[in-house]
């Protein structure tokens, strides 16, 4: 295994606002071109396989939940994973309870059809996982596992950290069957919530205002099920399901709370639990689980080569470098020019498709443009790189998008060979194709903050 490059290096520091000048763009340019390698077909994965090696975690970001090259080529780059280097388990930034479902349709327990699978969504924005994209992913999922023997079955989990309510139904449904006492447990959290109709905006700001917070209803639900893990005598996994519903729910009341207070603290709750929750994944699937994560780049690239250092910000990329480098991780990022992809104006608000601009003058996608490939994959040496270690603005586009406002933001100042291993770059891309789903136009906040 090689290993990861810019780990051993020390990372540097965000830009003064007197910094010196930056390099001719002609240079920077240059030296992308040099770089680019292809990207027309699978088999142009291939130095991109090398570069993994055996490594255990493989960390695959998008600059938006939108774009349908991103999650294509992620697709195509988990399949060879799963086919040649014997990766079990494909963790996303997704919800627990919704992605279980996916789960226990790719290991053959459920019937239906992916598309009816996905259509279940009812968390907004509902089209990061129920599309097309997704549809024939996981469809090829469950033909791999198909006649597989059970432990050699790909694993299809969520690592979010939104599902306050609905992990705790799924607790509830659980401890009903298993564990009549522990149910007691649940259904106090769930009856300290219930006057909140369960929108988590409501419950925050009510702890505002009145500082009694469900908090240890939640956390006493946690370590019950931690505690009676050995218990039972019951499915293993499901078990664990319950625990990490458990944990999720903690983690939910956390954010809420932490979410109304604004500054980092909510952000840093999000991306601790995630990278927790991957953790236990490959805790609980043992010592041969090698996991394949799907976030938007903003959690995959590595925190400390971008501005959000300076803000006391971690993100799930950072914490696996530090956690399991030596176990191998590599972190993909990826990037475009112009194009189209599918977002809101508005939290909650209806998608649509909408056009993306030309890369703002100066970033590292405008560099990339320059280089005339319509798109490129970039596995980064070891050595000396201007343009990969030069301060540059990457453009991240969340849920909600305004492309009328892009020049007051959507850029994270980024030292590109730090913040990733690899990177791929599509000059023009196409909207995501959004399954319908009977929430398509579901919001459960009145308002919320325009993250990814």
């Amino acid at each position: 295994m090689q290993p990861t490059n810019r780990t051993d290096r020390g990372f540097p520091r965000a830009p003064r606002s007197r910094a010196p000048a930056l390099p001719r763009h002609d240079e920077l340019v240059a030296e992308a071109r040099d770089m680019a390698l292809p990207l027309d077909g699978v088999a142009d994965l291939d130095p991109l396989l090398a570069r993994i090696g055996d490594a255990r975690f493989v960390l695959v970001g998008e600059a938006s939940h939108g774009t349908r090259e991103y999650y294509e080529w992620r697709a195509a780059l988990t399949r060879r994973l799963v086919e040649e280097r014997g990766f079990t388990i494909v963790a996303v930034e997704g919800d627990w309870p919704d992605c279980a479902r996916i789960n226990r349709w790719v290991l053959g327990d459920t019937d239906g059809t992916a598309a009816e699978v996905l259509r279940r969504f009812e968390r907004w924005p509902t089209w990061m996982w129920a599309n097309r994209e997704v549809e024939d992913f996981i469809t090829w999922l469950r033909e791999h596992n198909d006649g597989r023997p059970r432990p050699q079955r790909v694993r299809f989990h969520g690592l979010d950290v939104y599902s306050l309510w609905e992990s705790l139904r799924a607790i509830i449904d659980y401890l009903e069957v298993h564990d009549g006492d522990a149910a007691l447990s649940a259904k106090r959290a769930w009856s300290c919530l219930e006057p909140y109709d369960q929108n988590p905006q409501h419950y925050a700001l009510a702890t505002q205002v009145v500082p009694r917070s469900c908090e240890g209803e939640v956390v006493d639900l946690l370590q019950r099920l931690r505690q009676d893990a050995a218990h039972g005598g019951d499915d293993p996994d499901a078990r664990f399901d319950a625990q990490q519903n458990a944990a999720a729910a903690a983690g939910a009341e956390r954010y809420y709370r932490a979410m109304v207070r604004g500054g980092p603290a909510s952000w840093n709750i999000r991306d601790h639990h995630m990278a927790d929750t991957l953790d236990r994944l490959v805790d609980h699937h043992g010592p041969d689980a090698k996991v394949v994560v799907w976030e938007h780049n903003t959690h995959v690239g590595d925190a400390r080569a971008t501005d959000m250092a300076a803000s006391a910000m971690v993100n799930v990329g950072q914490l696996v470098r530090e956690r399991h480098h030596a176990d191998g991780v590599v972190l993909v990022g990826a990037g475009s020019n112009r194009g189209r992809v599918i977002a809101a104006h508005a939290w909650g608000t209806p998608h649509e498709a909408m056009a993306v601009p030309a890369a703002r003058a100066g970033s590292h996608e405008a560099i990339l443009h320059r280089t005339g490939r319509a798109r490129a994959l970039f596995v980064f040496p070891d050595r000396h790189s201007t343009w990969l270690e030069t301060w540059l603005g990457h453009r991240a586009i969340g849920v909600v998008y305004r492309p009328e406002l892009e020049h007051m933001g959507n850029y994270v100042p980024t030292v590109l060979g730090s913040r990733y291993d690899a990177f791929w770059f599509f000059d023009e891309t196409r909207a995501l194709r959004p399954l319908p789903t009977a929430a398509a136009d579901y919001h459960e906040l009145e308002t919320w903050p325009s993250g990814v």
